[in-house]
């Protein structure tokens, strides 16, 4: 597998929310005030070809129509949208491009995704939007900037501030202090849930992304030249595992729902969740909430990543690659394209130039984050594809039904499960 740094796209529901959005920027003011064909256009712009752009979210599907009809309005060049795909995305984007039909601007996830097309992708390193994509939320293939992110998501340790001191919880036996302290108070000190990426899936990408190269130790574990139970990071894990289950609720017994809602009132001061689940908690205004590292082997970052991003065909017309880029440059640098990737996309901005005011303390902390570097990528978008329902779940939940299994053992358990996975 070659290195796609820093792919899109991530799990179901929540990585999909933004698998589309950001595109943006003002728009060319070194070109001429006047159209190719001489007649002026608005504000000064230079009239550029007709685009077309292909995205997979209905959830912005109106937002994004609007959003091309405020372009032609400030800038007179016009977008055609094409309507969006839903589930079936990826096979129509397929059959376009193959038919050399393909949209001019187009989203993809991360991960597989991004590597099926990336022989389709225009080189945008020197263009001017790319300056501002926050430290390591580019989509990067070879070295060059062929992707612009949607925006970005986290997840780490969300804790109640009236019950944790994140300086209280830095490494493993602060944890185990800590977890030990909240059990002797009735209270649960961390919750996972049964569902399998709030089990496994997301708390099991710390010590995969704290290796010095990620993706190389996925492609080793596939090659099976390496092992978790050989590795420093995955044992310490496995101590972090052992206290969570010694000290807290057996998640194999919470749902999501439960998890948040216990949360909410107090009965557990921390879920290891991301900013989407401030959606459970709006309603707690007394609640006072922060999100902060999983502080494996030293880690002092949040798990933060890109679930989308736009492309420029590299196939287009070049009067279209130019015209797309204009697009970029205006979406991502005026007023207009701001507003509307915070306040009608809804989005926690990946790029540097802008603000966000008024996010959510999760998307806060996520944003803050980003814009400091202070991240850790998504290894678990290089994870064979559906080890973490198939296969490392039911590992997990073993572990977590019987007690006496040790945790070096369970690091056994989740080899032997990888290993079938990546045949």
């Amino acid at each position: 597998m070659k290195k796609t740094k820093k792919a899109f796209g991530f799990l179901a529901t929540m990585v999909l929310i933004a698998s589309l959005v950001a595109c943006g920027g003002k728009t060319d003011n070194n070109s001429a005030n006047s159209g190719a064909d001489g007649s002026n256009t608005a504000a000064g712009t230079e009239k550029q070809a007709k685009i077309s752009l292909f995205q997979s979210k209905v959830e912005i599907a109106g937002a994004l129509e609007e959003l091309a009809n405020k372009y032609k309005e400030e800038t007179g060049n016009e977008i055609d949208v094409w309507g969006s795909a839903g589930d079936s995305y990826i096979t129509q984007l397929q059959a376009k491009m193959a038919a050399n039909e393909g949209p001019t601007i187009f989203s993809i996830a991360n991960g597989a995704e991004a590597e099926k097309f990336k022989s389709y992708y225009y080189d945008m390193s020197n263009e001017d939007y790319v300056k501002n994509i926050a430290p390591n939320m580019a989509l990067e293939v070879d070295g060059k900037v062929v992707g612009v992110p949607t925006g970005v998501e986290g997840f780490g340790l969300v804790y109640n501030k009236s019950l944790v001191d994140p300086k209280d919880v830095t490494d493993l036996a602060s944890f185990t202090k800590f977890m030990d302290s909240m059990k002797g108070q009735g209270i649960n000190g961390l919750s996972l849930s049964q569902e399998a990426y709030f089990l496994i899936g997301h708390i099991l990408n710390t010590p995969f992304a704290v290796q010095a190269d990620p993706i190389d130790y996925i492609d080793k574990l596939n090659k099976g030249e390496v092992k978790m139970a050989d590795t420093k990071e995955f044992q310490e894990f496995a101590k972090f595992m052992e206290v969570i289950r010694q000290d807290s609720v057996n998640p194999m017994e919470v749902t999501y729902d439960t998890q948040m809602g216990d949360f909410a009132t107090g009965k557990t001061a921390m879920v290891h969740q991301g900013n989407w689940s401030y959606g459970m908690l709006a309603d707690y205004d007394d609640l006072d909430i922060g999100m902060m590292p999983l502080p494996i082997a030293g880690n002092n970052k949040l798990s933060v990543d890109i679930p989308g991003g736009w492309v420029i065909n590299n196939g287009a017309k070049p009067e279209e690659i130019k015209a797309a880029n204009a697009f970029l440059n205006w979406l991502y640098n005026s007023e207009t394209g701001k507003n509307t990737i915070i306040n009608e996309f809804k989005f926690i901005p990946a790029m540097t130039n802008i603000e966000a005011d008024g996010l959510d303390p999760l998307s806060q902390a996520v944003f803050e984050a980003t814009k400091n570097g202070d991240t850790i990528p998504w290894a678990n978008n290089y994870f064979p594809e559906g080890i973490i329902v198939n296969d490392l779940t039911p590992a997990t939940a073993e572990f977590f039904l019987d007690a006496g299994m040790t945790g070096e053992q369970y690091l056994k358990n989740l080899d032997e499960a990888w290993a079938r996975a990546a045949k």
